[in-house]
């Protein structure tokens, strides 16, 4: 399904995917990686290296949702070394395909989701065997930690149905297998109503986008247990972590916004080998759906945007 080269379009869902990946490592975030922060053998300049090395591939317009994600891993791969963006990937590969239409001039944001979710269940709807194989190509080459196997169509073996049915498989311990089985209401819903509010509670902060990123990402964990961390460590240890973020929400922005205010907690998570990765990842397609939808978003001096792809 090749669509016609549009290089406008291509240039904002990359724009769109690298601002998104940037705010990702500028906001710090507890147990994540960013440049405040190294962590779990991994610094921001790895993810900065694979942001750049995914979009091309990721934002390539026609491809097939298992080729974007197969391209952008074998490239993280070689230019990280380490799995830094499987999640990310996967997230926002059927997202690049639904925002190829250009976004309306005017339109409420409410129905601006709404649309959205339309083109991601088209998108969904036509996943293939093809893009399961490519996928499960890519999760192969990335090696994420705790996977584990499953009773039906499991990482480790050759996918027979789509890459969306596979999914629902894991939609029940999997954060990220859950918004492919269920239209990205996750992102789209929950995840675009709660950044949209925060930026524009914090509009008169330090730092509204920043504010804005950490709310995002402390909302998903306390609504939903971290899969990575679930993988990892456990449910009852994912959903303690979830417990906390929940209390910190409880303290108020003023006060989890403050300067430095997250630092011991980021050292407890680390010295304890807890990553809330998929939470990271769900912000990420967040606030790259975001961006697709409202371009102003994006700085025009984003420090990822000097390298251009063909």
């Amino acid at each position: 399904m090749n669509a016609p080269h549009d290089p406008g379009t291509t240039a904002r869902l990359e724009a769109a995917f690298l601002w998104a990946c940037e705010q990702d490592v500028v906001c710090a975030k507890p147990g994540n990686v960013s440049f405040a922060s190294a962590g779990h053998g991994m610094s921001a300049e790895l993810f900065v290296a694979s942001a750049r090395a995914a979009c091309a591939p990721l934002t390539r317009r026609g491809a097939p949702v298992g080729t974007r994600i197969e391209a952008a891993i074998a490239n993280t791969r070689a230019a990280a070394g380490c799995n830094t963006n499987l999640g990310i990937v996967l997230l926002c590969a059927p997202l690049a395909a639904a925002f190829e239409a250009p976004p309306p001039h005017v339109c409420p944001a409410p129905i601006q989701a709404a649309q959205s979710m339309q083109s991601v269940q088209r998108v969904l709807r036509a996943l293939t065997v093809e893009d399961a194989c490519a996928a499960y190509r890519a999760i192969a080459l990335a090696n994420p930690g705790g996977l584990g196997n499953a009773p039906s169509q499991s990482v480790g073996t050759t996918p027979t149905v789509d890459l969306r049915a596979a999914m629902a498989l894991a939609a029940d311990r999997d954060s990220i297998a859950r918004q492919y089985a269920e239209d990205f209401c996750d992102v789209l819903g929950f995840g675009l109503a709660t950044f949209r509010a925060a930026y524009l509670a914090r509009a008169e902060s330090r730092t509204p986008l920043a504010d804005a990123v950490l709310l995002t990402w402390l909302r998903f964990l306390a609504r939903w247990p971290d899969s990575h961390i679930v993988r990892k460590h456990g449910a009852a240890c994912a959903q303690h972590v979830s417990n906390e973020a929940a209390a910190w929400l409880a303290r108020g922005p003023d006060r989890l916004c403050a300067p430095r205010a997250l630092d011991g907690w980021d050292a407890e998570l680390k010295a304890a080998g807890l990553n809330p990765g998929t939470s990271a990842d769900l912000t990420v397609a967040t606030l790259f759906a975001a961006a697709c939808m409202d371009p102003s978003l994006i700085a025009p001096t984003t420090a990822f945007l000097p390298e251009t792809h063909s």
